[in-house]
């Protein structure tokens, strides 16, 4: 990776630095929070740092007392970072539901890590599909901004919530400018600087992490196209930040091309499409979103996504990164598999734990990767 993603590697290796410096700087509240179905726009009306809970991918021994070990090592990470301290500079936790193993990690969370001094759970209807969701959802963030307004003991102005509209929307058209690169054949940019550059848009003041998105895809418009890319590739799965795993894909032939994941497109694919009123503005934005298998139903609306995700930047197969014991993907995985399969992209299943095995990984991606090189002589 050259030195033009610098910075995000920076933020990212240095992300609680950069929490900790930004409250010192404005004294703002910082907020953690859990699943990016958290409507962060609120967050930043309110002049708070919202700072999505990411694990360590280390070996810990604390959260045995809290929940089960069959958790999905995500769950077990990220509830280890806050009794351990890492997140103490964050004054309030939320949790938009997602899967209810989360759920039991973010209340173990605001019962547990003692410098929490706020919480909020944001109920979500699953069934997003529904024609009721949209409503019951936009209700369910009006009395978000009503906590939020009471914590703060100010009115959040519909000004200042499109302002934050607006500055995240921005966000997200920039990082689909830069992922619009790796379309290209040798695609000037690899799946590791789009991995540091959309994981950091997640725990990184908008405004700075805009400016930053501005001067890299500036500078990436010069850069050469060549990268001899190999076997382009597509990653599947929940939460995926490691980006040790991610240089060994891509040291051993391949480029990851597209991702679909939360930690990559799933977050900002879709711009909320503007209302009169902020909040429905907000809340149906999330509806909309591409969906996560806890709210894909009862139609696969995701398969079909995943595939034209997959053709739009000509992956030639898939690697489904599957968080253990994670049962919402895990659910969808025999079909989603059986979807891409059908329509030529060949699949290769890793699980994923707090630590993985980058040696034995490594030679089940190469043994993949030499199977796809040996049909296409055919």
């Amino acid at each position: 990776m050259s030195g033009l993603f610098d910075q995000f590697k920076q933020w990212y290796d240095k992300r609680h630095d950069y929490a900790r410096a930004w409250k010192a700087r404005t004294g703002g509240t910082v907020v953690a929070t859990m699943c990016t179905y958290t409507p962060e726009e609120l967050l930043i009306a309110a002049g708070m740092l919202p700072v999505r809970v990411l694990g360590a991918h280390e070996p810990q021994n604390v959260t045995e007392p809290h929940i089960f070990g069959m958790f999905c090592p995500f769950c077990r990470d990220s509830l280890a970072q806050g009794l351990l301290g890492r997140y103490a500079y964050a004054e309030g936790v939320t949790l938009t539901q997602s899967c209810i193993q989360y759920r039991q990690t973010f209340n173990s969370w605001r019962a547990h890590v003692p410098t929490v001094k706020w919480d909020y759970y944001l109920p979500m209807p699953n069934e997003v599909q529904s024609p009721h969701a949209k409503k019951l959802h936009r209700e369910e963030v009006r009395k978000f901004r009503a906590f939020l307004e009471t914590t703060l003991g100010r009115k959040i102005p519909d000004a200042d919530l499109k302002q934050a509209i607006e500055t995240v929307n921005k966000n997200r058209r920039l990082l689909k400018q830069l992922f619009d690169f790796r379309k290209e054949e040798n695609p000037r940019v690899t799946g590791l600087e789009a991995l540091y550059a959309s994981i950091t848009a997640q725990f990184i003041d908008k405004a700075d992490h805009n400016r930053e998105l501005e001067r890299v895809i500036a500078e990436v418009k010069k850069r050469p196209n060549d990268r001899d890319e190999g076997v382009r590739l597509m990653t599947i799965g929940s939460e995926n930040d490691d980006c040790g795993f991610m240089a060994m894909i891509e040291s051993v032939g391949c480029t990851i091309v597209i991702d679909d994941q939360c930690s990559g497109t799933r977050n900002f694919w879709n711009e909320a499409q503007i209302k009169d009123d902020p909040i429905v503005t907000i809340a149906d934005r999330y509806c909309e979103r591409p969906a996560c298998p806890t709210k894909d139903y009862p139609a696969h609306t995701r398969f079909d996504h995943v595939l034209k995700l997959a053709k739009d930047y000509n992956a030639r197969a898939a690697i489904f990164l599957q968080q253990k014991f994670c049962d919402p993907h895990e659910g969808d995985y025999p079909d989603l598999k059986k979807h891409l399969e059908s329509n030529g992209i060949p699949t290769l299943f890793l699980e994923f734990d707090i630590t993985n095995p980058l040696g034995p990984f490594r030679i089940r991606v190469e043994a993949f990767l030499e199977t796809l090189r040996e049909e296409e002589l055919f």
